[in-house]
């Protein structure tokens, strides 16, 4: 998602719990054609692994296409980029970089690790991995879904173009069962399956925060339910869907409630429009960017949080921050990557093109505040096993096999 903003990569704690260090120092370099300047998903996983890395004392060294942002150490911007559309989502896709620049830093710097973020560009990467010593460990962590039959192709054409780049990889990562399957489809290679790593504390401290307050100052009995989708508002991402629901829900239930829409993105203007035109506007609001530092309190606020996404979805970090911090519900939307972070939750899993099933059960929980509260509980169990310390040790597992 772009909904938040790029945070410091600070040595402090931050109130994280440090795993102890069972390895050597490691010099690391995580490769991203993309710039780091948004925090979609695959920029929050380097962000997110880099700050673990060099907390358990690793050095971490980005390399990316251009990246204005200051507050990283190590930061080698290698490219310019341009935007453009590719798999339902907005991303940089990197110029040819400068074959000295990369030469010069190998040079300098002796990585023990190069971790290349995929499908990966031949003009950035590629020359990379064409550079790096023969004694430099490389591992891939491959990141989509296809959302079209064009992004299918096109990653099964950047495959056969880098097959035999692809046979140095000491081992590659998939972040979900499901994109392991289309990497082996596409790019003929054998992944293991290590999730994203999220820092699950920050959120379920956010959580905590906000029951505390709550048994102080408990709601009014008439307060409205408050359902939160926060993401891009992009076609792929269900708020559209979300909408047209929560029309229906209206007509379906006499509880109050309130519809919060936190993000940016194309879709604002039709989705404005719908509200207009249905008297939804009455009860949604729309928030705009949420910036990182408030994206937990926002969770944590609200009963039911809903991301009902319609496909391309190789992961859910979005999911996974929401099962931590909300205090009611979250509801996913039916695609193979929320299916993921949703095991045991199934029953929260939801069509959002099927109106009139998405509106039941949005009903269902905005009715009944003691079963948000039950599910709150064993989101927060499965929101861990998705904790950078776990998958961070995983990943590191891996560098040093």
């Amino acid at each position: 998602m772009s909904s938040s903003a790029p945070q410091p990569d600070s040595t402090s704690t931050g109130g994280e719990h440090q795993t102890p260090n069972s390895t050597e120092p490691l010099t690391i370099g995580l490769v991203i054609d993309d710039s780091l300047d948004s925090t979609d998903g695959v920029q929050q996983h380097v962000l997110t692994l880099g700050r673990w890395l060099r907390l358990q004392g690793h050095t971490v060294h980005y390399l990316t296409s251009t990246t204005t942002r200051t507050d990283l150490s190590n930061l080698h911007s290698l490219a310019k980029n341009w935007r453009l559309k590719f798999n339902g989502n907005r991303v940089g896709i990197p110029l040819p970089a400068p074959k000295q620049d990369i030469k010069e830093l190998l040079k300098s710097t002796h990585f023990d690790v190069l971790h290349i973020h995929m499908p990966y560009s031949p003009l950035m990467a590629g020359r990379v991995i064409a550079a790096a010593d023969l004694k430099t460990r490389l591992v891939g962590t491959f990141h989509i879904l296809p959302w079209s039959s064009l992004t299918r192709i096109g990653t099964r054409a950047l495959g056969w173009l880098q097959r035999k780049q692809l046979r140095r990889f000491k081992q590659i990562i998939a972040v979900s069962t499901p994109a392991a399957a289309f990497a082996r489809e596409a790019l003929a290679v054998d992944p293991i399956v290590i999730g994203n790593p999220v820092r699950v504390a920050g959120y379920e401290e956010a959580y905590e925060t906000e029951k505390a307050r709550l048994a102080k100052t408990p709601q009014e009995s008439d307060a409205p339910v408050r359902i939160f989708f926060l993401g891009r508002l992009v076609e792929r991402k269900g708020v559209a869907e979300l909408l047209v629901a929560c029309r229906r829900l209206v007509d379906i239930t006499d509880e109050p409630f309130e519809i919060v829409i936190g993000g940016k993105g194309p879709l604002l203007d039709q989705l404005l429009s719908y509200a207009a035109t249905t008297g939804l506007d009455r009860i949604v609001r729309f928030i705009g960017y949420v910036a990182e530092d408030d994206k937990a309190e926002l969770l944590a606020q609200s009963d039911i949080v809903a991301l009902p996404s319609t496909g391309g979805e190789s992961f859910g970090i979005s999911v996974v921050e929401a099962l931590a911090a909300c205090r009611g519900v979250v509801i996913a939307g039916d695609n193979p990557g929320y299916r993921t972070v949703m095991e045991g939750l199934e029953h929260n899993i939801v069509d959002a093109k099927n109106t009139e099933a998405f509106a039941r059960l949005l009903k269902k929980y905005v009715e009944d505040p003691e079963a948000r509260a039950a599910e709150s509980r064993a989101q927060i169990e499965q929101a861990r096993t998705f904790d950078v310390d776990y998958i961070g040790q995983r990943v590191v597992d891996v560098y040093t096999a």
